[in-house]
């Protein structure tokens, strides 16, 4: 059977190229955006709410859209008729980060023509990205694909674990996922750091991230700050990251007091529960450990003290 797939969570796009059917896209949600050759995709979903806001006028406006039971994002209907799919992948974990599961079967009752399958990605810890490229493979007809990379993806990360997950005192490290009100990254980033050899504090494998307080922040003290807002790359951080460092309290963090802070692309990586975890991983290491050639520096992270 020859696939025609639309992917609506960026995440799940990379799963599909990796598992080496890139060309078996046909659509892709405003968000999709690597590999760079998916921006030849129609669009086939936009934000409900101004995602150009400040950290604190987004969050506002998805805790008022799921209050409201509004999704963040909008399906175009016409256009997943348009493109007639035979799979669409989404996702449940997180309805700030995709078109929720909801919005896509209300549309896909007007599929009359194609009848899709609809596979929902569910990540909420590491195992569960498997999961999730396991299930798209099997959708796709192809389970061994799926064999192929995760074994491929697994064994990367297993090298990172042997040569740095071991640590007697491993640092502590604050991975900061949105600026205002602070949230600390859960879900796989705990695992991928301890991985990386460092130890995630205010926040449990496999749990939402959590919002946290200043106090609690500079009580904890970590070592290192890597700041990861969700769907922010370095250049958008950089606007706003004077949620951080204008606040009373920030001079008083000893990882601020030793240029141990740095800002990553949380956007392209942290925040994609798919292939590119492991690239996460090793970003982690980067900033975890000094003494490591830095082969994302300028493209994953760049210290606080790099910007202009």
């Amino acid at each position: 059977m020859q696939h025609r797939v639309i992917s609506l969570i960026a995440s799940a796009t990379e799963i599909v190229a990796a598992l080496g059917y890139e060309d078996a896209l046909v659509g892709r949600s405003h968000e999709c955006d690597f590999p760079p050759s998916v921006d030849r995709l129609p669009v086939c979903s936009e934000p409900r709410i101004d995602v150009s806001g400040t950290s604190l006028e987004i969050d506002i406006a998805v805790k008022n859209a799921v209050q409201e039971v509004l999704s963040v994002y909008s399906v175009f209907k016409d256009e997943l008729e348009r493109l007639q799919p035979t799979l669409i992948v989404t996702q449940t974990q997180c309805e700030v980060c995709a078109v929720n599961l909801k919005d896509v079967e209300a549309a896909v009752c007007e599929l009359v023509n194609s009848n899709p399958q609809i596979v929902s990605c569910e990540p909420m810890a590491l195992p569960d990205v498997w999961v999730d490229i396991k299930n798209v493979a099997i959708a796709l007809g192809d389970p061994a694909a799926a064999d192929r990379l995760n074994h491929e993806l697994q064994q990367r990360l297993e090298a990172i674990r042997s040569e740095f997950g071991k640590t007697e005192k491993p640092p502590t490290i604050a991975c900061i996922e949105w600026l205002e009100p602070i949230m600390i990254a859960g879900n796989w980033v705990p695992e991928l750091v301890r991985i990386a050899g460092g130890h995630a504090v205010m926040a449990e494998d496999g749990k939402h991230s959590p919002y946290q307080s200043w106090d609690d922040l500079v009580e904890i003290d970590p070592d290192v700050i890597a700041i990861m807002p969700c769907g922010f790359d370095i250049a958008r951080t950089v606007k706003e990251i004077n949620l951080l460092t204008d606040h009373p309290r920030w001079n008083e963090l000893s990882a601020v007091k030793n240029g141990r802070v740095y800002l990553t692309d949380g956007n392209q990586y942290f925040n994609r529960p798919g292939p590119r975890v492991v690239e996460s991983a090793e970003i982690l290491v980067e900033l975890l450990h000094q003494n490591v050639e830095p082969k994302h520096h300028g493209t994953g992270w760049i210290r606080i003290d790099e910007i202009d």
